[in-house]
């Protein structure tokens, strides 16, 4: 029997499969295929670190399993969001856990163990392909007819994005092709000659891109200084702009300077006292906040923080009306999906007052910060994007074993004495070697000969097969773009690229091409890099489409199977505390739609299963009637939700599936089914609805409990009936 790996992850998304998997189950069934799902959700991730401690209650280490079958030619896989844990949140999901039972340790206790849980602990594991992400043609047909608001700019906008021009990761970059393979060591050389092994054991192939780099805690210090004097000469929000999550080593620190740089004068008084009881600002102004109750002489140092906030710029707001700031939580402000945001929004957000403002957007790091400044200054000069009108980026990104994985792992360091940081090959020559200080942020990074090149292959034939143009975003300045550089030409020569345009830019210039381009209504492939990949990914989706949950995401695994993945999760939180509330789920499963179409079309190449590729033609069908006849869920309590939205997408499938004459077997299956939905169809919809309108009690919010939330996403008995007997 063909297999579907239906992933169990996180919020919206979770809550979103309880009602939408029971679906997948029924249809694919006639097909089959089994859906299976395998739990890689944040309290699942947590769960399988404590085999012993949790006897009968022991879960299986998901996550490892997949990243096995990842590298297997059988493998198709759905991927939806997960949570990239914060030290925050993985504090939170420890402390549900265990008022549920579960017999794991505090986060000090363990702090090895859970560090493989926290930040992109998901994504590397499971991303043995590069990706291929673009907008689904008939969600940009949509789009077109039925366009999303776009906030007015204007010339005179103050809005700007602040990066730093020296003494940061990209200007501090050294890297080297390893001529063969070895096994490398990174090591700390202290003043008086002390070395300290930070990293033993490094294993690279021949081929192999490594760097190294690191931010100056001192240069940082005085950008952040001077942004924000900055942003209160020029009357704009403060706002910080971070990869906290992904980016789970290097960027709470760095957040923690935003924090202290920000508050300095109540830092310079009690810094000591503050630092003393772990209130540094790297997990938040709502974690010191909190700290501070617990504090002897607390509530003199919280009115200290209030002083500064009153006099100091104003800042950007999270949730005005909650007080909570840009500063409170570092997995609040992801970059990727914040930046976008704000550029639909007029270049402004939201003040303390509820009120949008000019944004003083700061970037510490300059590798990318120069593409929304790019978009910005293109909103300027020629006002804000028609999605009428607009083209689209799509995208095919380097990410395949862990490629470009910056900030994020065991090879990022915060640096403990003044020294040096070297990087040192078996024979003991010195590779790459920085002069550091105490305090600053040393990383490294791999990327793998392999999938660079299988990256250059795709970039070709997403060319050749959409016959866009297609561009390498590099930057011959930065030490680590410009191996790639050279690869990206060693290997477009291995293929037939004549008729095709395929270019290499800075990410700066190629913002510039894709943007002029999108203005006259063309299309541009942009081929990046890991980080691009996830910026750019919800940058031009969400002025395209409104959202980047709408993009179509395709890893085409190295061994031969199939990653598919349903979009970004950045609003998920809000979804749940809106069921909690008032039992809507607004959570759009459009990604988990245009996914699951290629999965089955690829159960069709991959195994010749025909009736999969016809579940795939007619399911495409069924997602442009949702889209057309408005049963996408609505943001109100009240009207359709997510529940809705997939009853709908079920009755136009089956309609579908009945009517097509590809498959007389299949027609016959969904004959019976269709008629029996179709009759029942309004009233199971007006069940939906009437679940609607009082809080819902999910047993939990990491580790929902499984009876109480079935029976919230899944509240119609007769829906549920017809659904198990299409499995018969």
């Amino acid at each position: 029997m063909s297999k579907i790996t239906w992933t169990r992850t996180d919020e919206a998304p979770l809550l979103a499969t309880y009602s939408f998997k029971p679906v997948v189950e029924a249809f694919a069934s006639t097909a089959g295929i089994e859906v299976e799902t395998r739990d890689i959700s944040l309290a699942g991730r947590i769960l399988a670190q404590f085999p012993e401690r949790l006897g009968d209650k022991k879960v299986e280490d998901a996550l490892t399993e997949l990243g096995k079958m990842a590298k297997t030619p059988e493998a198709n896989i759905i991927k939806l969001p997960n949570i990239s844990a914060s030290l925050v949140q993985l504090k939170k999901a420890i402390a549900e856990l265990q008022a549920q039972g579960y017999d794991i340790p505090d986060y000090e206790e363990a702090p090895e163990q859970y560090a493989v849980v926290t930040g992109s602990a998901v994504n590397p594991v499971l991303r043995e392909g590069n990706s291929d992400r673009r907008a689904p043609e008939a969600v940009k047909n949509f789009v077109k007819k039925n366009p999303h608001r776009m906030g007015a700019w204007s010339a005179d906008s103050k809005t700007a994005v602040a990066t730093m021009d020296s003494g940061d990761f990209r200007n501090n970059e050294k890297s080297v092709i390893m001529p063969a393979a070895d096994e490398l060591t990174i090591k700390h050389v202290a003043a008086d000659g002390t070395e300290t092994e930070l990293l033993g054991g490094l294993k690279v192939l021949e081929g192999e891109v490594i760097d190294g780099t690191f931010m100056s805690a001192k240069k940082l210090d005085e950008f952040l200084k001077a942004q924000v004097a900055r942003a209160k000469e020029e009357g704009v929000l403060f706002s910080a702009h971070m990869k906290a999550t992904m980016m789970k080593v290097s960027d709470p620190i760095i957040f923690g300077h935003i924090v202290r740089a920000f508050f300095a004068d109540v830092f310079d008084k009690y810094g000591e006292q503050l630092e003393a009881a772990g209130l540094n600002g790297e997990n938040g102004l709502g974690a010191i906040y909190d700290g501070l109750e617990k504090l002897e002489g607390g509530a003199e140092i919280k009115a200290a923080f209030d002083e500064a906030l009153a006099a100091g710029p104003d800042l950007a707001m999270v949730n005005s009306d909650k007080g909570i700031t840009n500063l409170h939580v570092p997995s609040d402000v992801i970059i990727d999906a914040s930046m976008p945001a704000m550029i639909r929004t007029s270049g402004q957000m939201w003040n303390k007052n509820n009120e949008t403002q000019d944004t003083l957007a700061v970037i510490p790091d300059s590798s990318y910060a120069g593409i929304y400044q790019a978009v910005i200054d293109d909103c300027k000069a020629n006002g804000a994007y028609d999605p009428t009108t607009m083209g689209t980026v799509p995208n095919v990104g380097l990410m395949a074993q862990k490629a470009e994985e910056y900030g994020s792992h065991n090879k990022t360091f915060k640096i403990a004495a003044n020294g040096k940081v070297q990087v040192v090959n078996s024979a003991s020559d010195v590779l790459i070697e920085h002069e550091v200080e105490a305090g600053d942020i040393w990383r490294a990074c791999q990327t793998k000969d392999a999938p660079i090149q299988d990256w250059v292959k795709l970039a070709v034939t997403r060319s050749r097969l959409s016959g866009m143009p297609a561009i390498f975003w590099l930057d011959s300045e930065r030490a680590h773009d410009a191996n790639l550089i050279e690869l990206v030409n060693k290997y477009l020569a291995d293929h037939d690229t004549e008729g095709l345009d395929i270019t290499i830019a800075s990410p700066v210039e190629a913002t510039k091409t894709s943007v002029e381009r999108i203005r006259r209504g063309e299309d541009t492939i942009s081929v990046t890099g890991n980080v691009l990949r996830d910026y750019n990914t919800d940058l031009f989706p969400i002025l395209e489409l409104g959202t980047s949950a709408k993009m179509l995401s395709v890893v085409p695994l190295m061994a031969g199977g199939g990653l598919f993945e349903t979009g970004a999760g950045g609003s998920a939180p809000k979804h749940v505390q809106q069921v909690e509330e008032e039992n809507h789920l607004r959570w759009d499963s459009l990604g988990e739609f245009l996914a699951l179409a290629e999965s089955f079309r690829h159960e069709k190449q991959a195994r010749g299963n025909e009736k999969a590729g016809v579940l795939a033609a007619a399911l495409d069908k069924a997602t442009e009637r949702v889209l057309d006849e408005g049963k996408s869920p609505s943001r109100k309590v009240g009207e359709i939700d997510n529940r809705g939205s997939h009853l709908y997408l079920a009755a136009y499938w089956a309609e579908e599936l009945a009517a097509q004459t590809d498959d007389a077997e299949l027609a016959a299956a969904f004959k019976d089914f269709s008629a029996a939905l179709n009759e029942n169809l309004e009233a199971i919809a007006q069940e939906l609805l009437d679940a609607q309108g009082s809080p819902a009690d999910l047993g939990g919010y990491y580790s929902p409990d499984e009876d109480k939330t079935t029976a919230v996403l899944r509240p119609s008995a007769k829906y549920n009936e017809l659904l198990d007997s299409l499995k018969k």
